[in-house]
């Protein structure tokens, strides 16, 4: 079940070394949950524990059997870096193996989320032998490596951050798609490539609408576009379609609403959402 969030009782050998060591009560405010990425674990710790936290992360990497421990920070900035706490442990970077592909990352600086892994799965899914994707936000090619591993997809990949980057180059060697996947260390909007991709992937958040011309201008005719954006709840189901509609009418295309999906909570009142566009240049 690695890299599932894991919701359970206390493991019964956490309880029975910690209930020896921590003052009374406190052993009921242990995490019940964690999230796992390769062989380091985050771990959510309440205030009340903060004195006992070195030692609490040792027993859990003890007996889940993992080398590093990290407390859930904040992910935030332009490259969605995340802001981790060391408890316990010191390498922070790891292979994670998810639908027989190898992603690797360094935990406390890069965001990777298990609970997105639904939608890794789908684009495995949905891309066709040899169509050219564009991802425009690549990260460490958590959306388009199963797109050139198992959809047998073209990729270019393209990934702003130099040290996300450099994990990006590296997972297109360890899964062997060098002959058909090719990253590119820059910002999306100064790509060259004009009408060329089948599909285009948005895997961003936030801001994502602003890219939006560059996505149509990289686009063919009848592309597939895989917008992603967090929106609140009042004003879905219309959003986030009708903002990138009214973009795609003000350069020219018009916008067929395909599917979309719920990826997750992103904040209170606030979703994460796929939607898949096909544009048509007019």
């Amino acid at each position: 079940m690695s890299g599932r969030r894991k919701t359970q009782l206390i493991k019964p050998r956490i309880r029975e070394i910690l209930s020896r060591e921590l003052p009374e009560g406190l052993v009921e405010l242990l995490p019940k949950h964690w999230v796992q990425i390769g062989d380091v674990l985050i771990l959510p710790l309440r205030p009340e524990l903060e004195p006992y936290k070195g030692r609490i992360a040792e027993v859990y990497a003890q007996v889940i059997g993992v080398k590093t421990v990290l407390r859930k920070g904040r992910i935030s900035g332009e490259f969605r870096e995340t802001n981790y706490e060391v408890l316990y442990g010191g390498d922070t970077v790891t292979v994670h193996v998810e639908n027989r592909i190898k992603y690797k990352l360094d935990v406390a600086r890069i965001m990777f989320s298990p609970a997105n892994v639904k939608e890794r799965v789908r684009m495995a899914k949905v891309a066709k032998p040899g169509e050219l994707v564009v991802d425009m936000f690549a990260g460490i090619g958590h959306l388009s490596l199963p797109m050139a591993v198992h959809g047998g997809a073209r990729v270019i990949a393209i990934e702003k951050s130099p040290y996300t980057f450099q994990f990006l180059v590296e997972n297109i060697e360890l899964n062997r798609v060098q002959d058909r996947m090719t990253a590119y260390n820059m910002d999306n909007r100064d790509f060259p490539g004009e009408n060329i991709a089948d599909r285009i992937l948005m895997g961003y958040v936030v801001t994502t609408h602003e890219f939006i011309p560059k996505a149509l201008q990289i686009a063919k005719d009848e592309a597939v576009i895989h917008y992603h954006n967090t929106v609140p709840e009042r004003l879905m189901p219309a959003e986030p379609f009708e903002t990138f509609r009214r973009i795609a009418r003000e350069h020219g295309y018009e916008a067929e609403k395909l599917n979309e999906l719920i990826i997750k909570r992103y904040a209170p009142g606030v979703w994460h959402v796929v939607v898949d566009v096909r544009v048509f240049k007019n």
